[in-house]
């Protein structure tokens, strides 16, 4: 118990969390991490429910089955495209914040606000009211990222993220779910995203309530010119110097290979999973049932794959962890991309399911951590917004990239779009293979960093 009478962590799932320095001892109460861990979950709503599911399949009823890959590609790039820019910057204010609490209700309640406005009046208004939405998801997720070290220590921060990354994919049971016929259904999707939204809102609490930060004891100017000039001029600073960050800038080159492929076939599952079906003689809607089942046996293997893989990085190291984990990645979408290319049985798809969603639950697992053995201390928020800073860049490329491939393959010479499908994801396999290779020499041993690197 703390002083204030307040259980901590100790039995169960969720392992103690007691860090010792020099300076003190620092005891973080059982409520502050579940609520952190809760926040992982709250998001995921989103991620699943609008950006991965229902939004892709609006806009395929709005401009066609043909049209789909390409235009919901454009508009995820746009959204992604401006997050790249801005996550440096939005990293580098919350160092200088006070606190990174504020940054992540904001954002949230931006998103929140937007999403309730989804497919309300017209395509374009919905398209802009998502790209809104979108971003201030992305910059929430940035914001929370950073504040891991607050709910954790070196010890157990594997176990700690897996545990985020695990409970955070039953937010996909509530996504998926809530467009099941048996409860609020699809096929009014205003509602269907409102519903999305609160329900976002509602797990997202605990963590504005319960997570309390150490503080910034040396707070600076957060808005203002100045500070645009000066964080923007350090961000350039550590790209350059990566003597000084040893590992930094090749493990974001490395990571904007991976996080590509796998964030665009997040997106695009959904509409992959329709087009094979209705190859299969099934209708649109008959696909979309098929879809929603296929994410749920997908999210059901995130989850013990969140848990499995955590535990994996605390005995092996986060670097072993995603090598491992990209092995796993390559064999996904091989298979992935015979079930488009070669007409494979939609049984097919179960098992690419059940082994992506155990894939992706060690992405997250891993490469959180893998980026605090990267980052001094005292510029977490910064090293934070280069992070988000490739994932966003991958986000926009990748949208990109398989909008591209979709309109060369269905389009111009004419394949069907299960065909046109598998052959992007052939071409975002290559980049997973690249990311491999890029990240080989990167160590993942923890570092001593000197007052310098500590941005001091």
């Amino acid at each position: 118990m703390t002083p204030d009478g307040e259980a901590t962590i100790g039995a169960g799932p969720i392992p103690d969390v007691h860090e010792t320095s020099a300076a003190d001892e620092r005891v973080i109460p059982r409520r502050a991490v579940v609520s952190w861990v809760l926040y992982d979950l709250a998001n995921t709503i989103f991620s699943m429910g609008v950006v991965s599911a229902y939004f892709s399949t609006w806009v395929r009823g709005e401009v066609g089955a043909d049209r789909a890959d390409s235009v919901y590609g454009v508009i995820t790039a746009i959204s992604m495209g401006i997050i790249f820019i801005a996550s440096p910057l939005l990293g580098a204010m919350t160092d200088r914040a006070r606190r990174r609490m504020p940054f992540l209700v904001v954002s949230t309640v931006v998103c929140v606000g937007f999403t309730m406005l989804l497919a309300r009046w017209g395509f374009y208004f919905t398209a802009v009211c998502f790209v809104i939405a979108n971003i201030a998801y992305q910059a929430g997720l940035q914001f929370y990222d950073a504040m891991l070290p607050e709910v954790s220590h070196e010890g157990n921060r594997g176990k700690i993220s897996g545990i985020g990354v695990g409970v955070g994919y039953l937010g996909s049971y509530i996504a998926i779910g809530l467009g099941m016929d048996a409860v609020f259904g699809s096929a009014d999707k205003p509602f269907l995203f409102t519903m999305i939204a609160l329900f976002f809102l509602l797990f997202a609490l605990p963590c504005f309530l319960f997570v309390r930060e150490r503080g910034n004891p040396h707070p600076r100017e957060v808005f203002g010119w100045q500070m645009v000039r000066e964080s923007t001029g350090q961000t350039l600073h550590t790209l350059r110097s990566g003597s000084e960050y040893p590992g930094l800038v090749r493990f974001l080159v490395g990571r904007v290979f991976y996080t590509d492929p796998i964030n665009t076939v997040i997106s695009i599952m959904m509409l992959y999973t329709i087009n094979v079906s209705v190859n299969t003689g099934l209708t649109q809607l008959q696909g979309e049932e098929v879809g929603k089942v296929i994410m749920m046996t997908a999210i059901t293997f995130a989850v013990i794959g969140g848990f499995a893989w955590g535990w994996i990085v605390d005995k092996v190291g986060p670097k072993r962890t995603l090598n491992y984990v990209l092995y796993m990645w390559t064999g996904v979408f091989l298979l992935a991309a015979a079930v488009g290319i070669l007409g494979l049985p939609l049984a097919f798809l179960y098992v690419v399911a059940c082994s992506a969603g155990f894939a992706l639950g060690g992405v997250w697992a891993a490469d959180r951590p893998y980026m605090l053995r990267l980052a001094p201390p005292s510029r977490i928020g910064e090293f934070y917004g280069l992070y988000g800073m490739v994932g966003r860049f991958s986000a926009v490329t990748g949208p990109l990239i398989w909008a591209g491939v979709s309109w060369l393959t269905i389009s111009v010479f004419g394949l069907a779009p299960h065909v046109g499908e598998g052959i992007g994801v052939l071409t975002l396999l290559v980049l997973i293979v690249v990311s491999y290779v890029i990240l080989q020499p990167v160590s993942d041993t923890p570092k001593h960093w000197t007052a310098r690197t500590h941005g001091r």
